[in-house]
């Protein structure tokens, strides 16, 4: 069997990366099982929140506040759309952000490498995107509302989210090993992103001489690459602001591996 040692270079830290995919493995479908067997509801929590969000965004911004849809697309797709990317880059940032503290006491007890630990916790996000993407092509079949061929790069939007959400997950689950109270930050900033984000409303309805600026929140990037996927012509991506968000997922992604991994070494004795 493979030996990891602490003092192993970096290049031998990525090799052993994959020398231990099969731990990985084996933690991802632990929390899958924890999440789906060990609960109540199970599968069903899985479709009640996305569902049950759609209605309230509907609501509030469709009937109440009025605002515009893209193009002829009905307000609950523009909505789910938009909901599906945030859901994911919310729970890959919830999931791994409390991942090394879960596992506090498998990482006291032997090395590997940590990385390891939030990357196989984003799994469970994963498998809740596939169901909510499920549930969205039942509802544009309701709708009879068909996907465009823009369809195709949705992979590497889902790429992009999971990016965008791993880097500053990594510098978090690093500083709650340090700082416990962190954990209780983490729900009020998902919330605030919520709103800040455009998941009920299309980022169109920013002004121009404002929208580069608000592209800088990496998550307006991932939401308008799925719309632009999903909904085909009647959503249009704005480039510069793309490109801002992909800078911004970058340079998170990283900032929040490189203190990760400077941070690395000590996890066993603070945790």
């Amino acid at each position: 069997m493979h030996v990891l040692e602490a003092t192993l270079s970096e290049r031998n830290y990525w090799s052993d990366l994959w020398n231990y995919r099969e731990l990985f493995a084996i933690l991802a479908w632990r929390d899958i099982a924890v999440r789906y067997k060990q609960t109540i509801i199970g599968v069903a929590w899985a479709v009640i929140r996305p569902l049950l969000t759609v209605v309230i965004f509907t609501v509030i911004f469709g009937k109440l506040v009025k605002l515009p849809s893209n193009g002829g697309v009905p307000y609950p797709i523009l909505v789910f759309a938009g909901m599906l990317p945030w859901f994911l880059f919310s729970s890959v940032l919830s999931e791994a952000s409390s991942s090394l503290i879960n596992n506090a006491n498998l990482i006291g007890k032997v090395y590997f490498p940590r990385l390891i630990v939030p990357a196989s916790a984003g799994v469970v996000a994963l498998v809740d995107f596939v169901i909510n993407l499920a549930i969205f092509f039942g509802l544009m079949a309701w709708y009879g509302y068909a996907p465009s061929w823009h369809v195709v790069f949705l992979p590497v939007f889902i790429g992009f989210a999971v990016i965008a959400s791993l880097g500053p997950a990594l510098y978090i689950t690093a500083l709650n090993v340090k700082y416990r109270d962190v954990r209780y930050a983490i729900p009020f900033v998902i919330q605030f992103g919520l709103y800040v984000s455009p998941v009920g409303f299309s980022s169109d309805i920013i002004p121009s001489d404002m929208r580069f600026w608000y592209s800088l929140n990496p998550v307006v990037g991932v939401i308008d690459g799925f719309r632009w996927c999903l909904l085909g012509g009647e959503s249009q991506i704005y480039p510069p602001g793309l490109f801002a968000s992909i800078g911004v997922a970058g340079f998170m992604m990283w900032f929040g591996l490189r203190y990760f991994r400077r941070t690395e070494r000590a996890f066993a004795d603070l945790i």
